[in-house]
């Protein structure tokens, strides 16, 4: 892969086993980006978009974009539709009246949409008052912030289920897990033990990711957030591990059970909330992932977990898409869609 060269890369520092059960003992410390130029260069494309989300390309190229219209608790998210070849003109509404949209995507001829707690599909030129959908998953589990972004996985959809616990301490049934929907009507958990895995991408590899969004504090700690290696059918661990695999003994989490839980890729800081990740274009043994809090975007080596922060031009980055050999990010405060690009200056 192409080396990080002006940025110092962060490592998970796994030749230290001792380091790796260790409370805050992963790396050096990540709470600031390390100091240099950017290394993609970002050109504003879009502007005057009202809490964008997740973006995805249609079959005819056109921009579907997922945004809130409003307040997050309003409910007047909608999606809208954008030409690029006419990016000046003003968005088609195509969805209007939605719940905290934070999930689009184009599945099996459908238009697929995420909202607060409910999974719908649909016509892509249906009623915009969404009055001809069909609701495949309803009352979703959900700890109160969103339900992610969808993710077409081959011949089925992903989405997750943000994780709740009850006065007991166990998850709440059917919280914390990722889910795959099929176009028959099939929904299977594809693993659980998630806080919050808010976004997810298959690697060039063949590897399942996901981000995870900790959120939360555990033994007092704030729990880091991570990019992680999904294991299908495998319980990652939370609430009793967190972070890279970090036992919290409020919740019965020990070193030795929590040993056996499937490692993280990387960690960030906590809070910086991973909100979206996608191969690379040029270098796909590279994975960007968008840190919403930080207001950066993190490139990530598949080969050790080391990575460098690339961009700090977005406010808020939400969403990356990935368009032929460039990268588009949803700035969601700023209501903006910026066109990434390699910089020549290496």
């Amino acid at each position: 892969m192409r080396p990080f060269p002006r940025r110092l890369a962060r490592s998970l520092a796994r030749a230290s086993v001792a380091c790796l059960v260790a409370t805050g003992c992963v790396g050096d410390d990540p709470s600031t980006g390390a100091e240099g130029a950017d290394s993609l260069v970002g050109e504003v494309a879009v502007e005057g978009l009202a809490g964008p989300t997740q973006l995805v390309i249609g079959d005819d190229g056109d921009w579907l974009v997922a945004q809130l219209a409003g307040g997050e608790n309003d409910g007047t998210g909608q999606v809208v539709r954008l030409d690029p070849n006419a990016l000046d003109a003003p968005p088609e509404v195509i969805l209007d009246g939605l719940d905290k949209p934070t999930g689009v995507a184009l599945f099996a001829g459908e238009l697929w949409v995420m909202e607060r707690d409910r999974l719908t599909r649909g016509p892509l030129d249906g009623a915009v008052d969404g009055s001809d959908r069909t609701v495949v998953a309803d009352d979703l589990p959900t700890n109160g912030r969103s339900e992610g972004t969808l993710t077409v996985d081959g011949d089925r959809l992903l989405y997750d289920t943000s994780g709740h616990l009850e006065a007991d301490g166990t998850a709440t049934t059917g919280s914390g897990t990722l889910w795959a929907a099929t176009v028959d009507g099939g929904i299977r958990a594809v693993a659980t033990g998630f806080k919050h895995a808010y976004a997810h991408v298959r690697a060039a590899d063949g590897t399942l990711y996901t981000t995870e969004i900790g959120d939360g504090r555990y033994d007092g700690e704030q729990q880091r957030d991570e990019l992680v290696p999904v294991v299908e059918g495998a319980d990652h661990g939370w609430p009793r591990c967190v972070g890279d695999n970090r036992p919290v003994a409020e919740y019965g989490g020990t070193e030795a059970a929590c040993a056996d839980v499937p490692r993280s890729l990387a960690l960030y800081p906590a809070g910086a909330t991973p909100t979206s990740v996608v191969a690379a274009p040029w270098d796909q043994a590279v994975l960007l992932v968008a840190l919403w809090n930080e207001g950066e975007v993190a490139a990530v080596s598949t080969d050790d977990g080391s990575y460098e922060i690339v961009y700090t031009g977005a406010e808020h980055p939400q969403h990356l898409t990935v368009d032929d050999d460039r990268v588009l990010l949803t700035d969601h405060v700023a209501g903006r869609i910026i066109a990434l690009t390699e910089s020549n200056s290496d």
